[in-house]
């Protein structure tokens, strides 16, 4: 007999959490967090967990320290209540990108949260479009990787592609933005880009042909908007006709969307709900991976192949 499955969301997206319950036409169970006065967490998880499926929704967004810590005590919480299996839906793993020793004595952050999420219970993760495919193997549980690219390609099919080339800002995303540019039978471009710091970077190319073509940019997250502004300098120069500005995670942090808006040869500006969009523009257009993210849980409940999802695509 198949175990039942139970729900649950931490405080970060819970707007989210109940579009895919609403899609898997079950509840969202009730999460109780407590804050005693010495600034400690208490997560209590308000339904029966004994022998369930249990899932629970939790994207590691701002602030994501508080929310990374409900998540573990969520897990905690499930592990003690004899949870049949625990799996993690986390539509953004914002350590993602501290995948790597760049420089002496730091930490990998990717790696280390892995290990806490294993040790805290989660005995699976469902994850979306992570900064990078390295990531994928910090985990030592099994992890189903999903991506928005169906979502986004659904999106600018509504479009006339004729003269269109899809750009990745930096090589380390050219293989999903190659990916993207065949589902919609484009060619594809890629920046050359060297990280100088959190905030700065530099493009000192573009490799492949932009010149007198329609332009989306595709990148996994945009969260100061650097990359994209210096990106859009660089396609100027090749006289580009125009840029539409696609990602999965749209961050938008310390006013990105209104700069990026602000840019007259910017017509539109796509992202997914796998965050909560906090920001509104005029430009900005929001698709829903709830969809997406609730077949998968259904399959994964279900003991169904994850990867079918996009076999076809």
């Amino acid at each position: 007999m198949q175990a039942e499955i139970a729900v649950f969301s931490g405080s970060a997206h819970t707007e989210l959490a109940a579009e895919i319950c609403k899609h898997l036409e079950v509840p969202l169970h009730p999460t109780r967090i407590k804050r005693f006065a010495n600034d400690c967490l208490e997560v209590q998880l308000q339904a029966n967990c004994r022998e369930r499926d249990v899932f629970i929704i939790q994207p590691l967004v701002p602030p994501v320290q508080e929310n990374l810590v409900e998540m573990l005590l969520m897990l905690d919480a499930a592990r003690g209540a004899s949870a049949a299996r625990t799996t993690v839906v986390m539509p953004h793993f914002a350590y993602a990108r501290s995948d790597k020793k760049d420089a002496p004595r730091i930490s990998i952050g990717a790696r280390l949260v892995a290990d806490l999420m294993q040790t805290a219970g989660a005995n699976r993760v469902l994850a979306m479009t992570l900064h990078s495919p390295q990531v994928h193997g910090f985990f030592s549980v099994p992890v189903d990787h999903l991506h928005a690219l169906r979502e986004l390609a659904a999106h600018f099919r509504q479009y006339d592609l004729t003269d269109t080339v899809v750009v990745s800002p930096d090589l380390g995303n050219a293989k999903e933005a190659a990916r993207f540019a065949r589902m919609l039978g484009v060619p594809v471009a890629a920046g050359a880009k060297e990280r100088l710091s959190d905030d700065k970077v530099r493009i000192s190319a573009i490799i492949g042909d932009v010149v007198d073509r329609d332009v989306i940019v595709l990148d996994d997250e945009i969260a100061r908007g650097t990359t994209v502004l210096e990106l859009l300098d660089l396609l100027r120069e090749q006289k580009v006709r125009s840029v539409r500005v696609a990602c999965t995670h749209g961050l938008f942090s310390d006013g990105a969307l209104d700069r990026i808006g602000a840019e007259p040869d910017v017509l539109e500006i796509v992202c997914t709900n796998s965050v909560p969009v906090l920001h509104s523009s005029p430009k900005l257009k929001v698709l829903s991976i709830g969809p997406a993210l609730a077949e998968a849980v259904r399959r994964i409940h279900g003991g169904e192949s994850v990867s079918a999802l996009f076999d076809a695509h």
